[in-house]
């Protein structure tokens, strides 16, 4: 049994009500944990009870930069992190890698992936987003996109997606034409609320600080000093992703982020993003991140989802070429 002490106020604030953040933790590294006033009583194998106390050691040692309360969160991050590499600074993390979109929002990198994004969209006017759900790719780009307003840094927001029907018509949809595309737009909605008050994202909608709209409104515009993030991008076609990258103008940064395993584009089209990985991916002036299933950060059962479909669409593509040879 192996004494940890916590970091800041321990108890039912940091535990949680009938120690359920407790039960979390032990159902995610296989260990046996108690709790004594701030102190953690833990059993287990030594390299699981070994990683817990070094990232509650580091988070320890950052008290007096982020302040003595730590949510259940944070802790998972820093044992995910170390897990990823265990030679890293969670100070790097948790102090100068973070996003502040509003007063009192922290938005901090989960993983050595998220930490690599932060780095380009910091770095570079142009950052493509590779990775599955629940990488974070939309919500982190949208975290600095909201932090550049704030700090002056662009005068605008655009964000946009294509409107690329999977399954259902957008004909079948009640409404005009705004009402038919606004449920493709609903996720930016959402990313957007997580950063903004939803009251004063309206009245910037209003006034045309922020802009969401699908990516066919995007022809013809030249956008200065604005932050873009196109979402979804594996759907786009050929000629959207090349009529979206040339709207860039002086002083604009431009995210674009997809899943290139989740395309809805017609059997046949190539995709606009798989084509601008091979056409502009190695342009010094462009980053490009690649996530992985090890970037997740929704609930935990998404990365044993993403992965489970990896390995079935890898099971899929070894039987084709078996019948093909």
């Amino acid at each position: 049994m192996r004494r940890i002490e916590i970091p800041g106020p321990g108890g039912l604030s940091f535990f949680g009500i009938r120690d359920r953040n407790l039960r979390a933790l032990e159902a995610n590294l296989g260990l046996t944990l108690a709790s004594r006033g701030d102190v953690l009583l833990v059993a287990g194998p030594a390299a699981k009870v070994d990683l817990l106390a070094r990232a509650f050691g580091q988070l320890a040692g950052l008290r007096d930069e982020v302040g003595n309360r730590y949510r259940m969160a944070d802790v998972h991050a820093a044992i995910r992190i170390l897990e990823q590499d265990p030679s890293a600074s969670l100070r790097e993390y948790f102090v100068e890698a973070i996003l502040s979109p509003r007063p009192g929002k922290i938005v901090r990198p989960r993983s050595f992936g998220q930490l690599e994004y932060i780095r380009q969209l910091r770095a570079k006017d142009l950052v493509l987003a590779i990775g599955p759900a629940g990488t974070g790719k939309t919500w982190l780009a949208m975290a600095m996109a909201v932090e550049a307003l704030r700090n002056h840094q662009v005068r605008r927001i655009v964000l946009t997606r294509p409107a690329v029907e999977a399954g259902e018509k957008l004909g079948f949809l009640p409404g005009d034409l705004i009402d038919k595309v606004d449920p493709y737009l609903r996720p930016l909605y959402d990313a957007l609320h997580d950063m903004m008050d939803a009251e004063k994202a309206q009245r910037l909608r209003e006034r045309g600080v922020i802009e969401i709209a699908p990516i066919a409104f995007m022809r013809g515009r030249t956008l200065n000093r604005a932050f873009i993030i196109l979402d979804e991008a594996q759907n786009t076609t050929s000629e959207q992703m090349k009529m979206f990258l040339t709207r860039m103008g002086n002083g604009t940064r431009a995210v674009v982020t997809g899943d290139i395993t989740q395309n809805d584009l017609p059997r046949g089209q190539v995709s606009g993003l798989v084509e601008c990985l091979d056409v502009i991916g190695h342009l010094g002036g462009v980053g490009l991140v690649r996530l992985d299933d090890s970037d997740v950060v929704r609930h935990r059962l998404v990365q044993d989802i993403v992965r489970a479909y990896a390995v079935s669409e890898r099971a899929r593509r070894q039987k084709r070429r078996r019948a093909d040879a």
